[in-house]
């Protein structure tokens, strides 16, 4: 975590969850943080106990990503302020649990924007700069979801499926301009994230945030392209690689198939 002392983070999504562990993490080495979502009470409360009990410099941006203009103005941010990024921690996201016919259009269409058109954005907006000094970093948070498709998520598991392929493969581009790029897949974890994709029911054997924060940074640090947080989840997407993907999917269904209304 040492890499980011002194140097500024921006991480998106960071008000809760995993972001907010990003955040402590990251805040308790030293590493100053643009923080941006949509909450700003939250944000205000983070942004004010960082930069008192850790002496670093904070930032705040409210700002929905499921608007495609959001990246741009955040970027323009700092940009307006003269930070440079050395870190880019593309964390925001969200599900939605249910039958995909019955789940309002909009909320689809925005976990796409969200999950995907941000992360893209935000990436294509920074990486220039980091390619021009030769260095910085960009850890992009996937999921377990990412290794198949996943009935009654099969939105959300697509989305980061798009996450983890997209991060592998710009890992590869930018390794010779001295750019690190990772792909941080965690299983459960501690977060709302349950409550608002209405998945309560699936939260067992979850991580805590910090611990997965932990992992997808120092796997960032140490040049992987992707990391599972946790052996077991490690040997879950791993595993399956042996069964045909149709029988996967099947199984997956049987797991996930919401509880049929009395």
């Amino acid at each position: 975590m040492q890499d980011w002392q002194g140097k500024w983070a921006l991480v998106t999504g960071a008000s809760a969850g995993i972001g907010k562990a990003f955040s402590e993490v990251l805040g308790a080495e030293g590493t100053n943080l643009v923080l941006t979502a949509r909450r700003r009470e939250r944000l205000e409360e983070l942004a004010h106990k960082l930069a008192a009990t850790r002496k670093i410099q904070t930032e705040m941006v409210v700002a929905d990503l499921a608007l495609a203009s959001a990246p741009q103005e955040i970027f323009q941010f700092t940009k307006d302020r003269k930070i440079e990024i050395e870190l880019l921690v593309n964390n925001a996201g969200f599900g939605a649990y249910g039958e995909f016919f019955a789940e309002e259009s909009k909320r689809l269409v925005d976990m796409v924007q969200v999950n995907c058109g941000a992360v893209v954005h935000l990436t294509r907006l920074y990486l220039p700069g980091m390619i021009a000094r030769q260095r910085g970093d960009v850890l992009i948070v996937a999921s377990t979801a990412s290794f198949q498709g996943v009935p009654y998520i099969s939105t959300y598991a697509a989305t980061k499926a798009f996450d983890l392929h997209f991060a592998e493969g710009l890992a590869e581009e930018v390794r010779p301009y001295g750019v690190r790029v990772c792909a941080l897949c965690p299983g459960s974890t501690e977060s709302e994230f349950h409550v608002v994709a209405r998945q309560e029911k699936f939260k067992r054997h979850a991580e805590s945030a910090e611990k997965v924060a932990r992992t997808g940074l120092r796997a960032l640090a140490a040049g992987k392209s992707y990391v599972i947080s946790g052996l077991g989840n490690y040997l879950g997407a791993h595993s399956q690689r042996l069964v045909p993907r149709r029988v996967v999917t099947r199984v997956a269904a049987g797991m996930f198939h919401p509880e049929k209304s009395r």
